[in-house]
């Protein structure tokens, strides 16, 4: 079925557009008398629809002209989805265990069809509100960053290659204009999109907005954010980008997407966990502590780190002799001074990942966008009590990441604080 323009989809045109679409329906068995069809977008931009047939199944998800959490109030650009399919296509090529498989892209209707996750596949920040443990994560999700962040990079990319599949990705300017306020920005001033739990958090929120030395250290982060072209990042890589069951991990919604520096993504991800773990006291009932559960979630910050770095570095081992231009073999020719930049690269790696996460922290307890992790918990003033100790750390991790030689000694400084 083609379009001269954009329409979102209805219930009326829904199934003729995938009957008419070879790709799509073929998943689906080609049967049609008794689809099942929901709609479970609950994120901030898009439609999302589930669509199970007698023969198959498939997710179709379509890009809205605005924001859909917030309304036509604040325009939004389409050609997201043209971002979000090229990398799950990218990144699956480098890592298909771990991203769903594409079937079908409609750049005109702005329109991604993909892989349904079946259950028991739910949002990883789901599982960590029901104390869910999830022995493989760490594993899977070090892999799936070591693996796009590596092979996106000048370690292992041609200079050429790699300047072109930077212009390829510029493109999406809006949605790093929409991180760039939102993270940036927005919760160092006074912006009618802020929230927070009020009148508990009120102090804490003025607090931000008058630290100078915090407003130094994120004018740092949002330069690197904006001129840095390191790899192709995800963009978006928090808790609920992430589908999970005890053995399969799967990332999805790119569509933040482009070249940035890497450290986003992982502090995305490891700033993530940290705000879980902060929220578990509030979601204690019955006698029921989770002690045991936020130990789980630090050993988990920890080896999702060391794993990453591990499995980084071999990479660049392993392609030290490859087509990456960014340290020549002609300069860089004595191990001594090669261990010297492997030591600079990943220290400054995970500085960046520290600071990033920090940020990600702070922008979901006084920004516009927070995480059910704390807005699950229903009384007010606990959940203020749990995000007060996570805006705390991300202040202190932000201004002092420097300081932080190790993940050890980031998982101590949490240890500390929560106990204090």
């Amino acid at each position: 079925m083609a379009f001269d323009g954009f329409r979102p989809l209805d219930e009326k045109i829904f199934v003729e557009y995938l009957k008419a679409t070879p790709s799509l329906a073929a998943k689906l068995g080609n049967q049609f008398d008794d689809l099942q069809i929901k709609e479970v977008g609950d994120g901030n931009l898009n439609f999302v629809y589930i669509v199970i047939a007698p023969g198959g199944s498939s997710v179709i998800k379509q890009a809205l002209p605005y924001i859909r959490c917030i309304g036509e109030s604040w325009p939004m650009t389409k050609e997201r989805a043209y971002f979000e399919a090229s990398t799950l296509q990218e990144h699956g090529r480098l890592c298909p265990e771990h991203v769903p498989e594409v079937y079908h892209f409609d750049r005109t209707m702005c329109l991604i069809g993909m892989r349904y996750l079946e259950p028991p596949h739910i949002i990883l920040r789901k599982g960590l509100i029901a104390g869910i443990e999830y022995p493989l994560l760490a594993e899977h999700m070090s892999e799936y960053m070591a693996k796009t962040l590596f092979y996106t990079s000048l370690l292992y990319l041609t200079t050429t290659n790699h300047k072109n599949a930077v212009a390829k990705y510029c493109g999406n300017v809006e949605l790093c204009r929409l991180t760039e306020q939102v993270i940036f920005s927005d919760p160092y001033k006074v912006s009618e999109y802020n929230r927070w739990t009020t009148p508990y958090l009120d102090a804490d929120a003025e607090a931000v907005r008058g630290d100078n030395i915090l407003k130094l250290e994120i004018a740092e982060l949002k330069s690197k954010f904006c001129e840095r072209t390191q790899s192709l990042i995800h963009g978006d890589l928090h808790t609920g980008s992430v589908m999970v069951t005890a053995e399969s991990t799967q990332v999805i919604d790119p569509e933040f997407s482009f070249y940035g520096p890497a450290g986003f993504d992982v502090g995305a991800f490891i700033g993530n966990l940290i705000l879980a773990y902060f929220a578990q006291d509030g979601h204690s009932n019955n006698g029921a502590d989770r002690k045991l559960y936020k130990v789980w979630i630090l050993k988990t910050i920890t080896e999702t780190w060391n794993l990453f770095y591990t499995k980084f570095t071999a990479l660049w081992d392993n392609h030290k002799d490859g087509p990456g231009e960014a340290y020549l073999s002609e300069i860089y020719n004595n191990l001594d001074l090669q261990l010297l930049i492997k030591k600079k690269y990943m220290d400054d790696l995970f500085h960046d990942t520290l600071g990033f996460g920090a940020a990600k922290m702070i922008r979901r307890i006084v920004g516009v966008a927070h995480v059910e992790d704390f807005e699950s918990i229903k009384e007010a003033s606990k959940r203020a009590d749990c995000e007060r100790k996570a805006l705390n750390f991300a202040k202190t991790l932000l201004k002092e990441r420097r300081q932080f030689q190790n993940i050890e000694k980031v998982v101590s400084a949490i240890e500390l604080l929560d106990t204090s």
